[in-house]
């Protein structure tokens, strides 16, 4: 019986290994990880020249727009309505190529970031891999880590690594 006992002993102590286990906050991550800051940047570039195209475009069709209003006081009401239809036709057509336009813009604007967080992902598990962690868990706001000690936190170390990656 006290055979069994100690064997018992014996598999608890060998099987309760220690787990190394980190976190990181994701937050706090992206938002000091240098190639999303600078992607972010020139996303807001393409995005306000795209509000500059729309805007001027809006202007010159809404002279257009007044330009009739003041010529289809001489129409005839056929004409008038014709030429109407025309403008109409135009203002969606544009309407709808800018639409387009800042769907892809939007769409590769997506693409880059899910890149970017596969980047971040990949580089977490190789950390992991290679400093024996058994896991690293995500915090920040929705994050799974709702409290760690500064000791267990390896935000700074992962930016560190991702940033030194992106500047070479």
């Amino acid at each position: 019986m006290k055979n069994l006992i100690w064997i018992a002993i014996i598999v608890v102590l060998t099987s309760c290994e220690q787990q190394k286990i980190g976190f990181v906050d994701n937050v706090k991550l992206m938002d000091e990880y240098q190639e999303k800051i600078d992607v972010e940047t020139k996303f807001k570039a393409k995005v306000d020249a795209l509000t500059k195209k729309r805007d001027s475009i809006s202007q010159a069709f809404q002279i257009e727009a007044q330009a009739f209003q003041s010529k289809a006081q001489s129409m005839s009401q056929k004409k008038a309505q014709e030429e109407y239809g025309l403008i109409q036709q135009k203002g969606q057509f544009i309407g709808q190529q800018l639409q387009q336009e800042d769907q892809q813009l939007q769409a590769s604007g997506q693409i880059e970031m899910d890149s970017i967080v596969s980047k971040v992902k990949k580089e977490i598990k190789a950390y992991g891999e290679a400093n024996g962690y058994t896991y690293i868990l995500g915090g920040g706001d929705g994050g799974s880590v709702l409290y760690g000690t500064e000791v267990l936190d390896l935000t700074d170390e992962i930016v560190k690594i991702l940033n030194d990656k992106y500047k070479k």
